[in-house]
Parts: structure tokens; C-alpha cells; sequence
């Protein structure tokens, strides 16, 4: 047999219906709450608003930042490139192989400084033992001139940026000749 359970309504579950009666005191206390909590409200939509500006702001100066944040080293290479030009124009002129020798590396040494002022060094590998956290090896080369895992040839020179990994160099390791 079920069991009917008998619940009582609270007071907040009933229905009002009529008139209802409160003194002028409460009646202006309700409304200065609610007029308080109204404030409260459209403060919150300002803030929503605002933050909303704000995001949108943030990204497009980012955005901005990215796109004009190497402004200052396209300067320095552009000043480069006209001194590469002017070599470049010079160099059908003139027959003289070793002054534009010269010219190519007074902006080949440009570069480098350049470079350098920009945080980025070249990484010394020749002669040292293989690091491949900084290093591709492409070839193994018998050797007795080296210690075995040393570097014994650059192919392409490696780069950090601030101490970080911006591309790594190309080299040949030495190996032990093989013994019959």
C-alpha cells in the first residue's frame, strides 16, 4: 500500500492574492534598496562594457605591437641593404676585386653587429664536442684528428636569440676510424 505524505506549503510556496498593506516607512526602505540594487546593476553592464573595450583594445595593441615590434632592426638593415646596393652598383664598375672584397665585409661586419645588438649570437661550434640541443649533424667523417663526437666542420652557422634556440647549426662530426 503507498503512503500519501502530507506537505505543508510555506508561506513563500502560497499564493498571495490581494491587497497588501505596509506602512510609508518600509515602503520608501524598499525602494531605496531597490533603487540600490538597480545601481548596483548598471554599474555591473558599465563594467561588462568596459571590459569588453578593454579586451578589444589589448588585442588590437598586440596586434600592433607584432606588426611595428621590429621596426627599429628593419631601420639598421634597410641602411645595410643600401650599403649592399651601393656595392652591388659599384661592383660593375670597377675591377678592383679587393676593394669590393672590402666593401662586402665592412656589411658583412655591419650585420653581425646588428645581429648582436639585437640579441642574437652566433654559436661557436668548430672544434668543440656535439651538442645536439644546438646542433644537426649531417655526417659522420672518420677522423684520428679529432676526439670521436666533436664538430669538426660548419656547414651552416646556428643562432640564439636571447639565449633561446633560434636555429641550429649544420655540422659534421668526427668519428673513430674503424680498426681492422
Amino acid at each position: 500500500m503507498s503512503q500519501k505524505k502530507e506537505t505543508k506549503n510555506s508561506p513563500a510556496d502560497q499564493e498571495i492574492s490581494g491587497e497588501v498593506t505596509i506602512a510609508a516607512a518600509e515602503y520608501q526602505r524598499l525602494q531605496d534598496v531597490a533603487r540600490e540594487k538597480q545601481g548596483y546593476f548598471d554599474q555591473l553592464l558599465r563594467l561588462q562594457a568596459e571590459f569588453e573595450n578593454f579586451k578589444k583594445r589589448s588585442i588590437k595593441d598586440k596586434q600592433d605591437f607584432l606588426k611595428f615590434a621590429n621596426e627599429g632592426l628593419i631601420i639598421e638593415l634597410v641602411s645595410i641593404l643600401d650599403n649592399f646596393e651601393r656595392a652591388f652598383d659599384s661592383a660593375g664598375k670597377m675591377s678592383d676585386f679587393k676593394s669590393l672584397h672590402q666593401g662586402v665585409e665592412m656589411i658583412l661586419k655591419q650585420i653581425h653587429q646588428v645581429l648582436e645588438k639585437n640579441g642574437v649570437q652566433k654559436i661557436d661550434c668548430v672544434g668543440r664536442p656535439f651538442d645536439p640541443t644546438q646542433e644537426e649533424a649531417i655526417e659522420h667523417i672518420e677522423t684520428e684528428e679529432y676526439p670521436e663526437n666533436t664538430v669538426v666542420e660548419e656547414v651552416q652557422k646556428g643562432y640564439l636569440l636571447e639565449g633561446r634556440l633560434l636555429r641550429p647549426a649544420i655540422v659534421k662530426v668526427a668519428k673513430k676510424t674503424g680498426r681492422v
